[in-house]
């Protein structure tokens, strides 16, 4: 049986041995090799698909949208530098992909215009979410949110974005950010309660 070290050493070997596969990956890349670039569409496409259904709540926009960032990412990959993991350079693109969309549509973004005592409340720690907590289950909930407040839940919980790089993405103020993100989770908790009991 593996010590707890000797695991903790298998799983760095196994880490540095996987960067290394994707970083011979994206170095094909870099030179053209059409291989090496389905090979990188095979890795995180799925991945990215979720990120653009998210976002654009609509399949076929989200489909467009994700061979739209992998063509700009491809062309834009002498940028990167291996300063971060590639899945986190790959989301900002496509994340970035995304927005340039909606502000090109000029999409009217809705909000939550209730937010009364959410106004200037300090950020509650997480709470549980009853039975319900599982992806496809937040994913419903979230369909029920008004279309920005949705796109600042996913771009703060699901995304890792801060309410300073959300503020400066939408165009509004970091309190608001705060505060609909506050209401949005609270809502999608009570509707996750809701049908936890429904469901007993």
């Amino acid at each position: 049986m593996l010590s707890l070290n000797s695991r903790k050493y298998k799983d760095k070997v196994q880490a540095t041995g996987k960067q290394e596969i994707h970083r011979n990956i994206i170095e094909g890349c870099k030179l053209g090799q059409q291989r090496s670039q389905y090979q990188l569409y095979q890795l995180y496409s799925k991945a990215m698909f979720n990120v653009c259904y998210r976002m654009m709540s609509n399949r076929e926009e989200a489909e467009d949208l994700l061979q739209d960032s992998f063509t700009d990412a491809f062309h834009r990959l002498h940028t990167f530098r291996y300063e971060s993991s590639f899945g986190h350079w790959l989301k900002r693109v496509t994340v970035h992909k995304c927005i340039n969309e909606i502000k090109r549509k000029k999409t009217n973004l809705d909000y939550y215009d209730d937010m009364g005592w959410f106004e200037n409340q300090e950020e509650e720690k997480e709470e549980a979410y009853g039975n319900g907590l599982t992806v496809e289950n937040v994913k419903k909930a979230m369909e029920h949110l008004p279309s920005g407040s949705r796109m600042i839940f996913s771009l703060y919980l699901l995304e890792g974005y801060d309410h300073v790089e959300i503020s400066q993405i939408l165009d509004i103020s970091e309190s608001n950010s705060k505060s609909q993100y506050m209401r949005a989770r609270r809502k999608i908790k009570e509707l996750l309660n809701t049908n936890s009991h429904e469901t007993r």
